[in-house]
């Protein structure tokens, strides 16, 4: 038991507080320029052509990889001496971000549309900057036996995040307006600038050489340079094809059963968003206690075991108590899962490109969450729900098997060791 709670005591480094904060800073923006701002444009009666239109600001965090490399090579001169490359960056956009969320609140979306959603795309735009940012500080200061645990911070404050600018501001509008609502939402971005302001810069090794061979060259040869690194990348496509196609029809099953949309969402938005901070955070000290790599296959059969609540449920019917018993289990194994994932991708980083590689890595299992989810309707028609559910399980069978081969020597359950400046060695500059 102390081994258990030694790592569950990981969260209370101050390192891990302060990645928290940033998380929840990371997560505050997307439902301004998302669920939330969509029921302010319909209470401003603008029509649903429109607000479905307003959806394309969010394009910004699908290719945030294109603008990362300048995030990770380029100083801000003066605030870069004083502060660092992370921390100066993260200071800034975090300014800049709280300005265009203040602006966002004061555009009138039915006189001028247009600005609203220029306002909208200016904050996506500085919310996925500040995303890299974090995603590199995160890994560069915590060790790599701290990676899990702190992509669990990170994830779990960007849901309190979430939390206060989905719920919260509704709440808010009702009693003060819109306005004031986003005037307070940007105050709340302190919490991640005052974070950064406190915390400690990491290191960040120098890379001598011409700005394109250091930020685009470099993090792509670098990343090829290293053993199975093909199988590496095939990994990070297919360890969570089985969460991608039980994920993205688990509504539409929960429909198709009989259940209400009223009884979804009073499940879902309470228990799911419980068991998934649960879960993250169980994901995190898992990893800790464990090692990622054994974390990454035992969170992978836990989660692909989870799929028989969906079978459960779907001989079950129509009854809540199951699907409390379903909602949670997908939620927390998912979390655990995430955790676990999160944690190894950024071991893979090199210290000198950290936010060029993570947000390709990321960017990277975003294509094929989205490439195998847009099949997962048909085969649910073509096998129907329980079967659909058991194909689910097996196909994360072929990630868990990469994770396990992906292991150090003999088969062992040694992870590839994260890049340092000792392992492996950067291409020459010359």
């Amino acid at each position: 038991m102390s081994g258990w709670r030694g790592a569950l005591a990981v969260y209370r480094n101050p390192r891990q507080l302060a990645i928290l904060a940033m998380g929840f800073a990371s997560g505050l923006p997307l439902a301004l320029t998302g669920q939330t701002l969509q029921i302010w444009l319909t209470e401003s009666q603008v029509s649903l052509t429109d607000i479905g239109l307003f959806a394309l600001v969010g394009f910004a965090y699908s290719v945030k990889f294109l603008w990362s490399p300048i995030l990770d090579r380029v100083p801000l001169p003066w605030l870069g001496a004083r502060l660092g490359q992370r921390r100066s960056w993260l200071i800034v956009i975090g300014g800049l971000l709280a300005a265009a969320i203040v602006g966002l609140g004061q555009t009138d979306p039915v006189a001028a549309p247009w600005h609203t959603a220029l306002f909208a795309a200016l904050v996506a735009f500085l919310s996925a900057s500040q995303d890299i940012v974090i995603d590199a500080y995160r890994i560069e200061l915590l060790t790599k036996e701290e990676q899990a645990a702190g992509a669990a911070s990170t994830q779990n404050g960007y849901r309190i995040g979430i939390i206060a600018s989905g719920a919260g501001a509704l709440a808010l509008a009702s009693a003060f307006g819109w306005p004031r609502t986003y005037l307070v939402m940007a105050s709340l971005i302190g919490v991640g600038v005052v974070a950064a302001f406190l915390s400690p810069e990491p290191a960040h090794p120098t890379v001598r050489g011409s700005f394109l061979r250091t930020a685009v060259v470099q993090p792509f040869s670098e990343f090829a340079s290293r053993p199975r690194w093909l199988l590496i990348l095939v990994f990070i496509v297919l360890y969570r094809l089985g969460d991608a196609l039980a994920g993205g029809m688990a509504n539409p099953f929960y429909v198709k059963i009989g259940f209400t949309k009223l009884e979804i969402a009073s499940v879902a938005k309470v228990l799911g968003v419980f068991a998934s901070m649960v879960g993250i955070a169980a994901g995190g000290a898992f990893a800790y206690r464990l090692g990622v790599a054994r974390a990454l296959v035992a969170a992978g059969l836990i989660h692909a075991s989870g799929n028989l609540a969906f079978i459960f449920q779907a001989y079950a019917g129509h009854d809540v108590r199951v699907l409390g018993m379903t909602i949670f289990v997908e939620n927390f194994t998912g979390g655990l899962v995430s955790a676990a994932f999160v944690g190894y991708l950024s071991t893979l980083c090199h210290p000198a490109f950290t936010a060029t590689q993570f947000a390709l890595f990321t960017s990277l299992t975003a294509v094929g969450r989205t490439l195998f989810a847009s099949g997962a309707g048909w085969l649910a028609e073509q096998l129907g729900w329980p079967l659909f559910f058991a194909a689910s399980a097996v196909a994360a069978l072929p990630g868990i098997a990469l994770a396990i081969a992906l292991t150090g020597d003999g088969g062992g359950l040694q992870l590839l060791r994260r890049s340092s400046p000792n392992a492996p060695k950067l291409p020459s500059s010359s």
